[in-house]
């Protein structure tokens, strides 16, 4: 069985955690988005793979490379301008000789594909649509059903008067390769506006597949965040990496953790970390590979990316540092600050809540940010 996975995005809204990689690679538990997605296709028996890149795709290829160390086999296709959801499925036309799953590479979902499948061939669908439950529909795509589940309409970003549904299109398809026939080659086309809207006005069967499981739109740090505390406060079912070393604490090779640091699960630390003497970290809680976490800091409910450096003293509550940022003595990084890879903050800063830093970018010593 083959799958596509929407690769390209750029991440605009996560910025500055996407300013120099692709959305679909930020880390989730330590390890890229897309390793998750791809370890979810295959544990559904889905193991050919085409990945439609488009932005930064070294940062994809780099790591993934053909697939082999993850079970599965890897295609790639570069756009060298965004085609839109269906026009990069089309570039790969040839590929698809058989029905196929489309994915967004930007979403985690724990989604029953293969009952997904199931679903789609008992009712000789032409495209089949997941749909998800949200509490606030007016910001995606609704999907108006008749009760077969046969799709009537599609309703993009509603005003509060039209919103006759709740549940919204999910990101994940099953599609029949000769529907692809109606896309116009190398165009900006799309599945949502589109596409499936021609397949409703030819009559061809479309049908939405309702679903409770998992869904979350990494789209902005908040959502980043969220998706962080639901995995590791078991609100989805997730296994960790590394070795269980007390309550909800799991540990990777290689740490050095001092025995007077205090860690309160769930928390996630990747290799190659040091912890020393009278650090708290209090979870949820992500630290990355190779971080270094200086006497007496406290970090709560932050995640932290390979390489982050704090100094003495220094406090992170409700964050996200990006790989290599710095942050000198007795700082304090507070609830929605991002900070982009390799800024530097100096020692005695008070960063004001929910405040950006861009990669790179040096705060010096006893300045205060407004």
């Amino acid at each position: 069985m083959k799958a596509v996975i929407l690769a390209g995005g750029e991440g605009t809204r996560l910025r500055p955690l996407t300013c120099n990689m692709p959305k679909c690679m930020v880390p989730i538990l330590n390890r890229p988005l897309l390793e998750h997605v791809i370890d979810h296709l295959r544990e559904h028996a889905i193991r050919d793979i085409i990945l439609a890149v488009c932005f930064m795709p070294h940062h994809i290829r780099s790591y993934l490379g053909d697939g082999k160390r993850f079970g599965v086999r890897l295609t790639y296709s570069m756009e060298s301008s965004p085609l839109g959801t269906a026009g990069a499925v089309k570039q790969v036309e040839a590929h698809l000789d058989e029905t196929f799953f489309v994915l967004n590479g930007d979403v985690f979902t724990d989604l029953d594909l293969t009952q997904m499948m199931r679903y789609h061939r008992e009712r000789g669908a032409k495209a089949t649509i997941a749909l998800t439950p949200v509490e606030d529909p007016s910001l995606y795509g609704l999907v108006e059903t008749e009760a077969t589940g046969r799709v009537e309409r599609f309703i993009e970003k509603p005003s509060p008067e039209a919103i006759t549904t709740n549940m919204i299109n999910a990101g994940t398809y099953i599609v029949e390769p000769e529907v692809l026939s109606h896309i116009p080659p190398g165009s900006r086309f799309t599945f949502e506006r589109e596409l499936f809207p021609l397949l409703l006005e030819r009559g061809d069967p479309v049908y939405a597949y309702p679903a409770e499981a998992y869904w979350m739109d990494i789209g902005t740090p908040e959502k980043y965040q969220k998706l962080h505390h639901d995995l590791l406060s078991g609100g989805v079912a997730k296994g960790f990496a590394g070795e269980r070393t007390g309550q909800g604490i799991w540990v990777e090779e290689g740490c050095d953790i001092h025995p007077q640091a205090e860690l309160e699960g769930p928390v996630v630390i990747g290799r190659d970390c040091v912890i020393e003497s009278g650090v708290r970290v209090r979870g949820p809680s992500v630290i990355g590979e190779g971080c270094r976490i200086g006497k007496d800091s406290v970090i709560e409910q932050a995640i932290l990316w390979p390489k982050a450096r704090l100094g003495q003293g220094v406090v992170l509550r409700k964050c996200v540092l990006a790989e290599g940022v710095s942050i000198g003595d007795q700082s304090r990084i507070t609830e929605g600050c991002v900070l982009g890879g390799n800024a530097v903050v100096g020692c005695d800063q008070s960063l004001t809540p929910g405040t950006n830093i861009l990669p790179g970018e040096e705060l010096p010593s006893s300045s205060k940010r407004r």
